[in-house]
């Protein structure tokens, strides 16, 4: 099969169009053939080596396709495939297993979820990592209620436009940053009551303008480093600051006194594993976010289709924020 393979951490020239065997599933897995991968910025990570991997390596955490094979087990067990119900010709997803760019791929029983009928298998691949993610993150890391009002950054992008979307489904204010009009008309269109151009605002300072210099409940910062101290300065008093990535960059070492000094502020740096560790909290919050697509409660937009061949632009156009929404290598 083909795959994008990496053999050493560098650029996106680093991820070469490979022919590679087969991988074979094993008990209580499945072989899926892939008809999606979502680009994500774990990639990158990986890629680069800010999270280390055993070389060679493919990535590839989100993804969707058709059940090829399951795995033989000797004796049934409570979490086989076929316990499960897979079997050949069925749609699924899954996230934050690797290998998706590629052909054919691997995956645990347990970390699959089915497709609802009707749902275009591309959208599934756009929408589960990230919209998990903007679950978690105003369902559960902090709970949006009416009248609470969110700071988000990276407000156009793939996870932003999710978040802006279920912020405004909860009932909270929304103030999103963004670098350009473009993109201010994007997140506007996806439910931001205020916009702020960073490249041309501090963002801090605006943001007290906005709150009449109360802040904002919660900040969702997926930015990192180059966004952390207008985050900070931005919550209120005993409000949340929710680093769930880095993708300007990490976040330098803090001394938590200054979250004292900022009023008590409560600052975590959440993961989607660890808010989908269970089969029934998976398929919970997976269920949630496919059906509201599926009913039209919530929009997914593609920012752009790459074969596997063009993984690199892929990868280069992310990082260079070139496009809005979600980005897709289809084997």
């Amino acid at each position: 099969m083909r795959a994008v393979v990496m053999r050493r951490y560098g650029g996106p020239e680093v991820l070469r169009l490979e022919e590679i065997a087969d991988p074979r599933p094993g008990p209580g897995e499945v072989m899926v053939d892939v008809a999606a991968a979502g680009v994500n910025f774990h990639d990158i990570y990986e890629r680069t080596g800010r999270y280390p991997v055993d070389l060679p390596f493919v990535t590839g955490i989100e993804c969707a396709g058709v059940v090829r094979e399951t795995g033989r087990s000797e004796a049934p067990s409570e979490t086989g495939p076929r316990e499960m119900g897979f079997r050949a010709g069925d749609r699924v997803g899954w996230v934050n297993v690797p290998g998706g760019y590629s052909e054919r791929a691997v995956v645990p029983a347990d970390r699959l979820v089915p497709l609802p009928d009707g749902m275009a298998t591309e959208t599934a691949a756009a929408v589960l990592l990230q919209g998990m993610t903007a679950h978690y993150l105003t369902h559960a890391t902090y709970p949006v209620r009416p009248g609470d009002t969110v700071l988000l950054h990276a407000a156009a992008g793939g996870t932003g436009l999710l978040i802006a979307q279920l912020v405004k489904r909860l009932g909270g204010m929304l103030i999103a940053t963004v670098s350009t009009a473009g993109k201010a008309a994007v997140a506007t269109a996806a439910g931001a009551d205020e916009v702020i151009r960073y490249t041309e605002t501090e963002v801090a300072p605006a943001v007290r303008r906005i709150t009449n210099g109360r802040g904002v409940d919660v900040v969702f910062d997926g930015v990192g480093g180059p966004t952390f101290e207008a985050s900070l300065a931005s919550v209120r008093k005993r409000g949340m600051l929710v680093v769930f990535g880095q993708a300007g960059g990490p976040v330098p070492a803090l001394d938590v006194q200054r979250l004292n000094h900022a009023g008590s502020v409560y600052l975590t740096r959440p993961n989607l594993k660890h808010y989908t560790a269970s089969r029934d909290e998976l398929l919970a919050r997976a269920g949630d976010v496919l059906g509201w697509v599926a009913d039209g409660q919530l929009q997914v937009r593609l920012g752009g289709r790459y074969p596997l061949a063009d993984a690199a632009r892929a990868h280069a156009d992310l990082a260079a924020r070139r496009t809005t929404g979600k980005l897709l290598l289809l084997p």
